[in-house]
């Protein structure tokens, strides 16, 4: 057992487009911006409280911190909750329970007229602004997004810990084939160095977010998110301008997302331990090979 090795992530108060892109979009470089939503009136009305009056008798997936197995999807809610009451819980108590992808503009649009699309020199996706909700016990496994965006993520009430990797990393950090993430099994917070020897090599970047804060992630970094209590976040999303990983995206979007899922159909859990099998074997060759380079 041991921990990742990580460095902080860099952070800055404000920034203006020009430094944006030269520092941190162009070579694709985790940023934490505090400045970013202090115009917002987000930054002074977004919390737990003012979404939950907004919450009326909608119903809304829930997700916990257990992988899927067998046939079930990994897009497969764990139950169905008021949001009301969904809320009432992360007020009140720890729990695992999630909201992935909320869409503001479809279960919430008033909520749009309390931001903006920052100008920093991303290209915004402003029909799928999406809200994120956690508890003190809630995990998101390791992965990094299927449509491979550069994103923008703000954090709103509470505390959250992200932990990134770059694309650089993949090699060594046990990523199943046709997915998105790496092997279920390992636990992000106390990696076992034993079983998978090829996490020592992995350095990750650390950051932890308060109100207000918001994460620039470029595309193809994987991330790990804990919610250190209540709490929720938005994510603008911009689609990749680079020809290889737009071409990648539309593979990960239109071929390899159905094939999985195919697959996981009709082998069910015999295709999962499949695919961990190939991780596991792949990494460790990529090990093999860096070390004796």
């Amino acid at each position: 057992m041991g921990n990742f090795k990580t460095t902080p992530v860099t952070r800055v108060k404000n920034i203006n487009k020009a430094e944006f892109i030269k520092h941190y979009y162009e070579p694709q470089k985790p940023v934490l911006i505090e400045g970013l939503t202090k115009n917002w009136p987000a930054h002074k009305k977004w919390c737990l409280n003012y979404i939950q009056d907004r919450a009326g008798d909608q119903i809304v997936p829930l997700y916990d911190n257990k992988p899927a197995k067998d046939k079930q999807s990994v897009y497969a809610p764990t139950k169905e909750m008021g949001l009301y009451d969904y809320i009432e819980i992360l007020k009140t108590q720890p729990t695992d329970l999630r909201i992935f992808f909320y869409e503001i503009l479809k279960n919430m649009p008033e909520l749009i007229e309390d931001f903006d699309f920052p100008d920093i020199g991303l290209k915004f996706f402003k029909r799928l602004p999406a809200l994120f909700f956690g508890g003190g016990e809630s995990k998101v496994f390791m992965h990094y997004d299927i449509d491979l965006p550069d994103s923008v993520h703000f954090h709103f009430e509470g505390d959250k810990s992200v932990t990134l990797f770059s694309p650089e990393q993949t090699k060594y950090l046990y990523k199943v084939p046709f997915s998105i993430h790496n092997i279920d099994k390992i636990d992000m917070d106390d990696p076992d160095f034993d079983k998978y020897p090829a996490l020592q090599y992995v350095e990750g970047i650390q950051a932890n977010m308060k109100h207000g804060d918001a994460l620039y992630m470029p595309s193809g970094y994987w991330h790990y998110i804990k919610y250190l209590n209540g709490g929720f976040s938005m994510t603008l999303r911009a689609l990749p301008r680079h020809p290889i990983r737009f071409a990648n995206m539309l593979y990960n979007v239109f071929f390899m997302r159905h094939f999985d899922n195919i697959a996981r159909k009709f082998w069910g859990q015999k295709w999962l331990d499949h695919k961990e099998k190939l991780a596991i074997k792949r990494t460790n060759r990529n090990l093999k090979n860096c070390i004796f380079q």
